[in-house]
């Protein structure tokens, strides 16, 4: 399916960093309140549904015997069109 890359923005942060985002991310997810993302000149504001599907991904890249490189997605995502549909799967557990 294809994508249109509304926004992105990519940088090397501390731990410390990334935790103020994502709290943000979460304290708005709380509230019922848009998600604005911004850097520079770019923009995007959103408002996930009160049941967005939630997908988590950790992964392993590089190339073939080098596999290297580690990262962990969390993903939101919703039908502009039927925002309130879930997904299914099991109950996700972060410790």
């Amino acid at each position: 399916m294809p994508e249109e890359v509304l926004f992105k923005s990519e940088s090397d942060q501390s731990r410390e960093e990334i935790a103020a985002y994502l709290r943000k991310v979460a304290d708005n997810l709380e509230n019922g309140d848009a998600i604005t993302l911004k850097a520079g000149s770019e923009s995007v504001t959103l408002n996930p549904p009160a049941r967005p599907t939630f997908e988590v991904k950790a992964e392993r890249e590089g190339p073939a015997g080098n596999m290297t490189e580690r990262s962990i997605e969390f993903e939101l995502e919703w039908d502009e069109n039927d925002g309130e549909k879930g997904g299914g799967g099991g109950k996700l557990e972060i410790e």
